[in-house]
């Protein structure tokens, strides 16, 4: 079975590893990018697919069509899309004999759209799935080839989740793999009726409010750890990002406003939150910030 792979994230690369090794799947070609501004995983493929010996296409966005041209002298049976930012088009869908085969960290129909794994940790979710799908012009709307549910654990942030998520996904790729082989696949209609969606997120989304609980501060923080940009406040005209932080066991007086750092140590801030809460907030960057000031 002839294999074509369109990827370009850290996650794209362990699913390019998986597919080589499943016997009867040959990978015959990748497109990828050489770099890319939107992704915060990306990945370079190519000193892979040089290592396999895969003829691979280096996508240029303002000409997408030559992808599909590409793609299309390889006689493939099915395409695998991990880890791309933008919908495929209609030629490409219709390209191999068996469809394209798409993945997203999310339990669909919920879920559906931009940054799964960033909302599933800031909204506090303490569940979220992998699943693979058979791509539709519609965004994470087609049937669903493979779908096992992930436990967010309370200390996971977004490294550790997207971790997890690879681990599991590889597995199913397997599994996968081998049933398009042996013609045992299965692919099972979403209810679309229960599809929820989720929007792109911008740098807004990432700014701490101190007005917030420090449950939710704690999620936004969690949510935006490595590889994505960190969560931020502004003090003094300046950005200032957040690596980590925890939630103070302690009770304030709620007369004290939110903003107000408490105390100060090495490498943390004590913030005063909503009502008696507050925070610790570490690796501060910059630190610049003292007891008693407002952030």
């Amino acid at each position: 079975m002839r294999v074509g792979f369109i990827g370009c994230v850290d996650s794209s690369r362990a699913a390019l590893q998986t597919l080589v090794k499943i016997k009867g799947l040959t990978v015959a070609a990748v497109v990828t990018r050489g770099e890319s501004a939107v992704n915060a995983d990306f990945c370079d493929l190519t000193s892979l697919c040089v290592e396999r010996g895969i003829p691979f296409h280096i996508e240029n966005p303002k000409d997408r069509e030559a992808s599909v041209g590409f793609l299309e002298t390889f006689d493939l049976d099915v395409i695998f899309c991990i880890g791309w930012s933008y919908l495929l088009s209609e030629k490409m869908l219709a390209l191999p004999r068996l469809g394209v085969i798409g993945f997203h960290p999310a339990r669909l129909p919920s879920n559906r759209g931009r940054h799964p794994i960033i909302w599933a940790l800031a909204l506090g979710l303490e569940e979220t799935a992998s699943t693979f799908f058979l791509m539709d012009v519609g965004a994470d709307s087609g049937p669903i080839v493979s779908q096992v549910p992930v436990t967010i654990e309370s200390s996971d942030n977004a490294t550790r989740l997207y971790e997890k998520i690879i681990q599991i996904s590889q597995i199913q790729l397997t599994e996968v793999g081998a049933n398009l082989v042996s013609g045992t696949v299965t692919f099972t209609e979403q209810e679309h009726s229960q599809a929820t969606y989720w929007r792109k997120r911008g740098r807004k989304d990432g700014t701490i409010d101190f007005r917030m609980s420090a449950m939710s501060i704690h999620n936004l923080i969690r949510a935006l750890a490595p590889p994505y940009p960190g969560a931020e406040f502004l003090f003094d005209e300046a950005h200032h990002i957040v690596q980590s932080s925890s939630i103070s066991p302690e009770s304030y007086p709620i007369n004290i406003e939110p903003g107000k750092v408490l105390s100060k140590t090495i490498d943390g801030l004590l913030v005063k939150t909503a009502g008696s809460e507050a925070i610790w907030l570490y690796g501060v960057e910059p630190c610049d910030i003292d007891v008693g000031d407002y952030l």
